[in-house]
């Protein structure tokens, strides 16, 4: 068909496709941000909102109260840590002057010393029991850091097994919502590709195509695109049920309209050869001649064949010969290709 255009006329063609591109560009993304904000219309539920609420506050209380107290005891514990190293090494440091003025005292075996005997004996004791008084609460606060991490473990045991009750009701309401959704997108997108169906019917070819054209490429976009991969899955049954919906009454229709087209085909070749001639638009027979097919039949024919004048399978006339100068020339062109005159309805008429 292009081959009959003027060169402006292509020109002004490409731009107008181009036109239609753009505008189908731009429906899609406002589709794409409408379709993307459709989940929003739904409230977004976590396993949270299953849980049994009485019985979740309260062990989500008491597993905060057992961390609260584990954090407490394990500062605690810090300090006691501290002490317990500091009485340890008094102890350590009070041991070492002793066993040092104890072997003084063997060497010089002064019997009056025995009173500072007892006494630095006392004070080394003292700082033994401070020792081990300061043990006994390392290892209380230890205890208390054991039972309270105990606490909160077995809290968040609790909390898990009453999430795991509520996961099927969760998964449950997670399936409807999508689906819901899917069916917003659903009634979204049905209607549009329903327009756009009646448009490529009816519209194509009128003053305005580019946007028909436009509009059908965002339908089929935005339903192909925007809608398969939020099927639901459910095992792939929906997915294949879909699919084979879509395929049964998509090839349904490619069925009854070849039927309908070769029917007419039928009745058209039973027509006069020039009333057929008639019938078919220029543009449409020019563009059926430079693929090397029958305007009338669509069928194959050898048009380098100067022989050929008729179609062989339909009878329609393909070439002419010119009323002034002879000229073999197309049946359907308007004028002589050598002189220039304009093909009469007569000539038409006995080709």
């Amino acid at each position: 068909m292009s081959n009959a255009l003027r060169l402006s006329e292509k020109w002004f063609t490409r731009g107008l496709w181009l036109v239609a591109v753009v505008f189908a560009g731009f429906l899609i993304g406002l589709g794409s941000a409408v379709v993307g904000d459709l989940p929003k219309v739904e409230n977004v539920k976590t396993i949270d909102d299953f849980v049994d609420k009485a019985e979740g506050d309260r062990i989500r209380k008491s597993a905060e109260q057992a961390e609260l107290k584990a954090r407490e005891a394990r500062a605690a514990l810090d300090q006691a840590n501290l002490k317990h190293k500091v009485a340890e090494s008094d102890v350590q440091s009070a041991r070492e002057t002793f066993n040092n003025w104890v072997a003084t005292r063997r060497a010089t075996g002064k019997s009056d010393q025995d009173a500072e005997l007892v006494t630095r004996t006392t004070q080394l004791d003292r700082l033994a029991q401070l020792e081990r008084d300061a043990l006994a609460a390392v290892q209380k606060q230890q205890q208390a850091v054991l039972d309270a991490n105990q606490t909160a473990a077995r809290g968040q045991q609790e909390l898990a097994e009453l999430r795991e009750k509520a996961r099927t009701a969760f998964e449950n309401a997670e399936r409807a919502q999508e689906l819901r959704v899917f069916f917003y997108r659903l009634l979204l997108t049905l209607p549009l590709l329903a327009i756009a169906l009646w448009l490529f019917m009816r519209k194509r070819n009128s003053t305005y195509w580019p946007f028909v054209w436009g509009f059908s490429l965002f339908a089929v976009f935005t339903f192909f695109v925007e809608l398969v991969p939020y099927l639901p899955s459910y095992g792939g049954y929906v997915r294949y049920t879909v699919g084979i919906v879509l395929t049964f009454l998509i090839g349904r229709q490619a069925i009854v309209a070849l039927n309908r087209y070769l029917e007419e085909q039928k009745k058209a070749e039973a027509l006069p050869d020039a009333r057929r001639r008639q019938e078919l638009a220029y543009d449409v027979a020019l563009a059926r001649l430079a693929k090397s097919v029958c305007p009338g039949c669509e069928r194959i024919v050898d048009l380098k064949n100067e022989q050929i004048d008729f179609c062989p399978h339909c009878g329609i006339g393909l070439f002419a010969r010119c009323e002034k100068c002879q000229a073999r020339k197309g049946a359907f062109a308007p004028f002589c290709h050598a002189c220039g005159v304009a093909a009469t309805s007569a000539q038409a008429s006995a080709a």
